[in-house]
């Protein structure tokens, strides 16, 4: 990544604030932790494929909003693999960015990004186990939840991209 300058640093600072504020707000807060989560905020992680800066202001985000939920071990179990799968997924999906599926609705590197990541949620199922909850049955509750909230919001951020700048 190249040096970051105090127009990235404000740009990493908002996405983080605002991924916290979709994520704790009280109307959203109940449906963005544990077992059946559906995080509005999840829609950020595409600003990553418009510029890399964005993956630390998801991770920020990520990691801040998880403090409230089951404090520490969820900082570091939520922040590390947002911070791992959105890195792995810019990086292995970036490829298909000007391809779109579905008569232009959907952008293909969303799309195996939105799969890829629903996946992930693998390590909230493992964590969410050690607190009581059934592995399979969490695993395919967040994943679906983060599969649909992901698809929503590439649609939201691709129409975003067509009117403003998010490369920079």
């Amino acid at each position: 990544m190249k040096n970051l300058t105090v127009r990235d640093y404000v740009h990493i600072a908002l996405v983080a604030a605002l991924y916290v504020v979709l994520t704790i707000t009280p109307s959203l807060n109940a449906i963005s932790y544990g077992m059946y989560q559906f995080r509005v905020s999840e829609m950020m992680n595409f600003l990553a494929f418009y510029n890399k800066k964005y993956i630390i202001a998801v991770t920020i985000g990520c990691m801040i909003a998880n403090f409230y939920s089951f404090g520490l071990i969820d900082v570091f179990v939520g922040g590390g693999s947002t911070l791992i799968f959105v890195t792995l997924g810019v990086y292995l999906f970036s490829k298909y960015r000007s391809e779109y599926i579905f008569n232009g609705l959907l952008n293909k590197a969303f799309v195996f990004f939105s799969i890829f990541f629903a996946l992930s949620m693998i390590t909230v199922a493992i964590e969410l186990s050690f607190f009581g909850s059934p592995f399979l049955l969490t695993w395919f509750t967040t994943a679906l939840g983060e599969f649909i909230s992901l698809i929503i919001g590439s649609i939201i951020i691709d129409k975003l991209s067509k009117r403003m700048n998010l490369t920079n």
